[in-house]
């Protein structure tokens, strides 16, 4: 018998010593590399494009973000050695990405030093590095988070209170969003908020769907809910409208809505509830054009963008036009890096960020671009549906959607499908507080892919 014990502990351990996972990691090592390798191209692109030569300056600081993530990659071999394989690379690739782009419009501009938008990128990047190892290190076990669902709950709603608060708020700015600190430091709370408030919009579904799935009343094929479970859907959009009407954020206030929209379709599986999210977003879109005027204006600028007789091209649509005339300046195979002209459109670093990067990749790099947004949020969403435990699937499916919201509105926003709002592209975009967010997405979403792939699963047989 111990014979027997002995050769079956010592077939685990020549299991255990196969490291499956091992070969995750070399894979995302390699295709690291690959990210890291594109990322310094386009660098050298654009310094051969629009200034004739390669400054092995830049180049050297743009090594660092390849440092980071690398380090990044080592300890995930150390510590969530089961982690996704495709989500590091990806987010390294979008980041390097825009930084190229970022400097790109920095050498049209004429700004260097710490006057340049993309040394502040850079410096945002290594934060924001720095923020994801020292979550992955720090959060062995993500199931710990559901613990403070409420916690996170109020977290979500004091950050999004923040910039109301005297001698923190800055002015000067469309919407009260940001807050200063002595003057110099300033940053979003709102993007801290939405993984706040993914957080809790999970733990407390998974309190609450029993009763969100109770039986209702059968109507065109489908159960719609009572009255009486409409209850935090109603809170949600509130909360959803207050940010537009107090804090003028039109965005934020679509993405929080449509993120606890998306996790309740999760959570219940009713088609009934987007339906009704879609119906209450139709009802709060319609008031608030009629009652706040930023809302009307950013209708009227969609609707009648190449109208002149209604919309001023020099002034409330002249961001819109100049944007889509760099798409079409773009065309199919783009200008080259460091060929076009996308300074001409304003915040071309930040709001404008994919017109910028169309223009001078054109539609087959742009095509690449969504392509790659695609596969992350599938992968994430791949991370949650896999999951045993009901709520590591509502945190990365909701905080895979936050991701795929915010790239539909602002893509849908300056191609001129839907009205354009303030939000910013993930990843790619000149801005601090959500390149530390988004990477915060990441660092979580290693962390539930490694323990979804830890988890015991049962075998039949």
């Amino acid at each position: 018998m111990s014979t027997d014990v002995a050769a079956d502990t010592s077939v685990i351990k020549a299991l255990k010593r196969m490291r499956l996972p091992q070969t995750q990691r070399n894979r995302e090592f390699w295709l690291l590399l690959f990210a890291c390798a594109i990322s310094g191209a386009a660098l050298a692109l654009v310094q051969l494009g629009a200034l004739g030569l390669i400054d092995p300056f830049i180049l050297f600081i743009g090594g660092g973000l390849a440092i980071l993530a690398f380090a990044l990659h080592f300890v995930l071999r150390v510590v969530a050695s089961d982690a996704d394989p495709f989500v590091l690379p990806i987010a390294t690739l979008l980041t390097g990405l825009g930084i190229a782009m970022i400097y790109r419009i920095d050498i049209a501009n004429g700004y260097t030093g710490w006057a340049a938008f993309s040394t502040k990128q850079l410096a945002w990047t290594a934060i924001s590095l720095a923020g994801a190892i020292a979550v992955v290190i720090l959060l062995r076990n993500y199931r710990v988070l559901f613990r403070y669902t409420y916690l996170f709950g109020l977290a979500g709603i004091v950050l999004l209170l923040l910039p109301f608060i005297p001698g923190l708020g800055a002015t000067g700015a469309n919407a009260d969003v940001w807050v200063s600190i002595g003057g110099i430091f300033s940053f979003q709370p709102g993007e801290i908020a939405k993984i706040c408030l993914a957080i809790f919009f999970a733990g407390y579904l998974v309190r609450t769907r029993e009763s969100l799935t109770s039986v209702g009343k059968r109507f065109l094929w489908m159960t719609w809910p009572r009255m009486r479970e409409l209850g935090p859907v109603i809170v949600v959009w509130l909360i959803s409208l207050g940010i537009i009407v107090i804090q003028r954020d039109l965005g934020t206030g679509m993405l929080i809505f449509g993120l606890f929209i998306a996790m309740l379709y999760v959570a219940t599986g009713k088609t009934s509830w987007v339906l009704i999210g879609l119906a209450m977003v139709a009802v709060g879109v319609f008031a608030a054009t009629q009652v706040l005027a930023y809302v009307r204006g950013r209708f009227t600028n969609w609707l009648f963008a190449f109208d002149f007789d209604v919309v001023d091209p020099l002034d409330a649509g002249h961001q819109l036009v100049q944007g889509i005339f760099g798409l079409a300046h773009g065309g199919l195979i783009g200008t080259g890096l460091g060929q076009g002209r996308p300074q001409i459109t304003p915040l071309a670093q930040s709001d404008y960020i994919i017109p910028s990067l169309g223009e001078e990749l054109g539609l087959i790099g742009l095509f690449a671009i969504l392509c790659l947004y695609m596969v992350f949020v599938s992968r994430g969403i791949r991370i949650g549906i896999t999951g045993q435990d009901d709520f590591g699937k509502l945190l990365a499916t909701g905080l895979s959607f936050t991701i795929a919201l915010q790239v539909f509105i602002m893509v849908g926003g300056v191609t001129r499908v839907i009205p354009l709002t303030g939000l910013t592209t993930p990843f790619l975009a000149a801005g601090g507080s959500s390149l530390v967010a988004n990477w915060l997405i990441v660092a979580l979403l290693l962390r539930i892919s490694d323990g979804v792939r830890r988890q015991p699963r049962v075998v039949i047989g």
